[in-house]
């Protein structure tokens, strides 16, 4: 009896071990099921720039001499991006922000630019007369979908205004057109208060913030500076 009970006990392990070692069907892949749709091709787009910085909206110190410095920009992928909320400037927006200037902005882009990271550079001329608007163009593709700029807010120690990581895609196509209110920013690299305080270079950099002192909080409220649009052309 205890031979049978051993033959049937093996017997049973073989059996089940026969049904362990049987392959089971392999699940479909589920990054490919979750990867979102892209765009077929590439698209271009008019960038577009308007003040909301008046001396009506933003009356605390309002400088006589106020403008913009010209845009710069780039379409990228999210391995790249101008500016982060919470990280330290880069030296080129750094520069962009205490003086206006391009470079080494212009640089630190074509650089990303030449890794993949980034698709398209552009820029435009300063902005004066708030009657106007400045424009440009920029090209984007399905690998590099979102857009950065910014410009310098002037006079100011290290203020600027932009946007970073606009995503051009909805489900699955090219937007038609995207809209965004643009508050100025501190970029972490001045220490200055007033629009026109003396250069107080800050040492370590602090991290990019948005501006939040009265120049721009009126009534307990932040007033952007600024109106972003961008428009698919045909």
């Amino acid at each position: 009896m205890k031979w049978v009970i051993a033959v049937v006990t093996v017997a049973a392990v073989a059996c089940g071990k026969a049904k362990e070692s049987r392959t089971p069907a392999q699940p479909a892949d589920p990054s490919v099921a979750a990867r979102p749709a892209v765009p077929a091709g590439p698209a271009e787009y008019t960038v577009i720039l308007r003040s909301t910085w008046t001396a009506r909206t933003h009356p605390f110190e309002y400088p006589s001499d106020a403008h913009f410095s010209g845009l710069i920009g780039t379409s990228h992928n999210g391995r790249y991006s101008i500016f982060t909320i919470g990280q330290r400037p880069t030296p080129g927006l750094e520069r962009l922000s205490e003086e206006g200037k391009h470079s080494p902005l212009k640089d630190e882009i074509q650089k990303a630019i030449d890794a993949g990271s980034a698709l398209d550079e552009f820029e435009t001329g300063g902005l004066k007369n708030f009657k106007d608007s400045l424009v440009t163009t920029v090209h984007v593709d399905p690998a590099h979908p979102l857009v950065s700029v910014v410009a310098m807010v002037a006079p100011s120690p290290d203020w600027f205004t932009g946007a970073a990581s606009v995503n051009l895609i909805e489900n699955g196509a090219w937007v038609g057109r995207r809209a965004l209110t643009l508050p100025a920013y501190d970029s972490g690299g001045d220490d200055g208060k007033t629009y026109k305080a003396a250069d107080r270079n800050t040492n370590p950099k602090k991290a990019v913030s948005r501006a939040s002192d009265r120049h721009f909080v009126v009534s307990g409220k932040l007033r952007p500076v600024a109106t972003l649009i961008l428009v698919k052309k045909p």
